[in-house]
């Protein structure tokens, strides 16, 4: 597993880290390592798909987020 950092925009509080928390947990192949307000860290399958399939699930739960480099 890789690991990756996503920047997600329109967390402010525990709330949303607990949502975005779930949202990124009920993806297939990610593991979360740490949700903390304003980004993420997770581990992901070796391709990008599921990190894709986790922006998606945030934007779903009403974040937005993209891959910091």
């Amino acid at each position: 597993m890789r690991e990756y950092t996503l920047k997600i925009e329109g967390m402010h509080c525990g709330a949303c880290v607990r949502r975005v928390s779930l949202a990124l947990a009920s993806t297939p192949g990610i593991v979360v390592s740490e949700v903390r307000v304003g980004a993420a860290r997770l581990s992901a399958a070796e391709d990008l798909l599921a990190i894709e399939s986790g922006i998606a699930a945030l934007a779903k739960a009403g974040f937005d987020a993209h891959l910091e480099s």
